[in-house]
């Protein structure tokens, strides 16, 4: 059982910062890429930003500049920094990992998925 858990979501005002984290936990082997995703209301999830294992990152256009991804690979932890928000980062953000398990007979490969914490942005 591998399971991500985020924190960090709330209210905050235009021009705003919040951080976001996310932790794996579980049977871990190794962890690949991790990312962010967001889906705000009535409109498909997009990616917000991602970084390989190796610590490559990108990141939308949209986000450029403002947000940072980091991870702890120490801690099979992913942090997303958002600074200077506006109304439009408003949604649902959920962390994503590519996971590689241990079961009894081996190795699964995962891609998983955590429960999505609200960022809203309004004054």
């Amino acid at each position: 059982q591998v399971q991500l858990v985020e924190s960090g979501g709330g209210l905050v005002q235009p021009g705003g910062s919040l951080r976001l984290s996310c932790a794996a936990s579980g049977s871990i082997f190794s962890i690949n890429a991790m990312g962010w995703y967001r889906q705000a209301p009535g409109k498909q999830r997009e990616l917000v930003a991602a970084v390989t294992s190796g610590g490559t990152t990108n990141y939308a256009d949209s986000v450029k500049g403002r947000f940072t991804i980091s991870r702890d690979n120490a801690k099979n932890t992913v942090y997303l920094q958002m600074n200077s928000l506006k109304p439009e980062d408003t949604a649902v953000y959920y962390c994503n990992a590519g996971i590689l398990t241990t079961t009894q007979h081996g190795y699964r490969s995962l891609a998983v998925w955590g429960q999505g914490t609200l960022v809203t942005v309004s004054s």
